[in-house]
């Protein structure tokens, strides 16, 4: 039985509390399992609502889970583009709250970034696993900001990588990035030429807010895993749609990929229909569907990011964080003496 914090009461985690709770391997382990269920028919799908308002949008993605403890789990994030250049605040803000699904107690309300940073992550190395190309050692990142280092590092958890392009429209997020990932083990490149650096690299991942197609039919080579994620949101697109016509694709989630992926804009163009998609993620992982079928296959992972990702490693973070005494408990819904003999004699509990 998991751990349940102290005389019920509600945990409080930042975003730094929830880093130095999980790590990498263990977030890839559990985003795994989670396909893995999801696939097998074992968890009910996620449900996602988009809300846009001037300069941005929100979206809240839900998502319940029944091993091993009920949780249901629902994530607020805003989405404002301009943030960083306004105000200096990040793209994405956001909380995760986690309820216990059997009596409908607040369990946590925890920073939502690094998770989603990290089951994002999670997510592409899952895809890279059973996708890419076994001796892929060469990848291309496009978009440098706070989700590069994250995918880089999960892509190279799976596959041998040895060599990395960072491409950025802005050259010193690049070179700020190379800096910080360069190692004995890891050759890490400022890309100039993105053309140049995708000719050597079996695995591209593309990251970044763009709403125009950068990565071309012909940019990729044979053989190649591409994994677009991008930002959530109907106007992203990173990929010209005759790159996903193409190519082998798998969504991580069909219905959310085709209201709000790459997926959205080749249905949109007429290039594909929904059932052109080669699976679901969720279905090559528990072997419903084949992975990559031959060498110079090559295969596009459109991934918007599930309400079962979140709730998978939002429901770790929380057992971890009990386990360790880490965060601040406080009595989110106290009844009172008046309430809780209403709610007994009137049989409420209607929202």
């Amino acid at each position: 039985m998991p751990p349940e914090s102290p005389a019920g009461r509600t945990l409080l985690l930042d975003g730094r509390q929830v880093v130095s709770l999980v790590e990498l391997g263990e977030a890839i382990a559990a985003v795994e399992a989670v396909f893995r269920a999801s696939g097998l028919g074992e968890v009910p799908p996620p449900a996602i609502l988009a809300y846009a308002v001037r300069g941005g949008g929100f979206h809240v993605k839900a998502a319940a889970l029944s091993s091993p403890t009920p949780r249901f789990t629902v994530k607020l994030n805003s989405n404002f583009p301009e943030n960083g250049r306004r105000f200096g605040l990040p793209t994405i803000q956001g909380t995760i709250a986690l309820f216990d699904g059997a009596t409908g107690s607040p369990l946590a309300i925890m920073d939502s970034i690094e998770i989603t940073i990290l089951r994002t992550a999670a997510a592409t190395a899952v895809a890279a696993k059973w996708l890419a190309r076994e001796d892929a050692d060469t990848i291309t990142i496009c978009g440098c900001g706070a989700q590069a280092g994250a995918q880089l590092a999960a892509v190279a958890a799976v596959r041998p990588i040895r060599r990395a392009f960072l491409y950025d429209i802005d050259r010193r997020r690049a070179e700020r990035l190379a800096d910080e990932v360069r190692s004995p083990s890891l050759e890490a490149l400022p890309a100039r030429d993105l053309g140049a650096a995708l000719e050597e690299s079996e695995v591209c991942v593309t990251c970044t807010p763009s709403t125009e197609p950068f990565l071309q039919i012909g940019d990729v080579v044979p053989g190649a895993f591409v994994a677009a994620v991008g930002t959530d949101n109907e106007e992203k697109q990173e990929l010209d749609p005759r790159l996903l016509a193409s190519s082998t694709v798998v969504v991580d989630h069909l219905e959310q990929c085709a209201a709000i992926g790459e997926l959205h804009h080749a249905l949109e163009a007429g290039l594909m229909t929904r059932e052109d998609v080669h699976a679901e993620l969720a279905e090559v992982v528990c072997g419903a569907r084949p992975g990559r079928r031959f060498t110079d296959e090559i295969i596009v992972f459109d991934s918007t990011g599930t309400a079962l990702q979140d709730a998978a490693l939002s429901g770790l973070v929380y057992e971890r964080a009990v386990e360790r005494g880490v965060g601040t408990g406080f009595d989110f819904a106290r009844p009172s003496p008046v309430t809780t003999a209403m709610d007994r004699d009137s049989g409420a509990g209607r929202p």
